[in-house]
């Protein structure tokens, strides 16, 4: 039986899903992308019998970090954050360390590779563990992240999706960053049967059809 537990929920007005991630053995647990209400985040982890141990950042636009001050106030975790991040983004926070894809994050007894998806911003990045992967605004179901923004680079994004995440196994879990989809989560494999952006022949085709360049 899996020790990792996740628990999504949609807050603000830009339909954020939010993660918690906990080792259900050591009770410890990671916030993902803590935004929008950071003291019901911290009361979640509290009710569900968690101690919040670590912040993982998937990026840090203002949607996803807009808790994160408040959060380190009630508990000062290190905070992890790709060290590739758009530098106009990057929090002013204590406790920030910089990661790359050659590093592992740990959530109790849990360990969890990181993707560097670039993109939507420079330092995209996804988590993956046991087949579930936290995928910021990398990948949406049946979409992916702007790449019209300060940072954004349409050609990376079409690399991150084709050369990263599609060779991920098709029973993967996707977790993304927006209820922007029919239904919460989806494995990789229907995504590459329902979502135009992981359709594309070409990179060509991916930026003209998809990204409208």
């Amino acid at each position: 039986m899996s020790r990792l537990l996740i628990q999504q929920y949609e807050i603000g007005p830009l339909n954020n899903f939010l993660y918690l991630l906990g080792d259900t053995q050591t009770k410890e647990m990671a916030v993902v992308d803590p935004a929008w209400d950071a003291p019901f985040l911290c009361e979640e982890a509290k009710r569900l019998g968690y101690k919040i141990t670590k912040v993982f950042l998937t990026h840090a636009h203002p949607d996803h970090v807009n808790g994160l001050n408040e959060l380190l106030g009630i508990h000062q975790v290190p905070v992890y954050i790709s060290e590739f991040e758009y530098p106009p983004l990057r929090p002013k926070v204590p406790g920030l360390i910089d990661v790359t894809s050659e590093d592992k994050l740990s959530v109790g007894g849990i360990a969890f590779d990181i993707l560097h998806t670039p993109g939507h911003t420079p330092g995209c990045q996804c988590f993956l563990a046991q087949g579930q992967l936290i995928s910021g605004d990398t990948i949406f179901i049946d979409g992916c992240g702007r790449c019209d923004l300060p940072g954004s680079a349409p050609k990376e994004m079409y690399h991150s999706l084709y050369d990263v995440l599609m060779k991920l196994p098709d029973e993967t879990v996707i977790y993304p960053g927006h209820n922007y989809g029919a239904t919460p989560t989806d494995t990789l494999g229907r995504q590459k049967q329902t979502n135009p952006y992981l359709q594309c022949r070409s990179l060509k085709e991916f930026l003209v059809e998809r990204m409208g360049l």
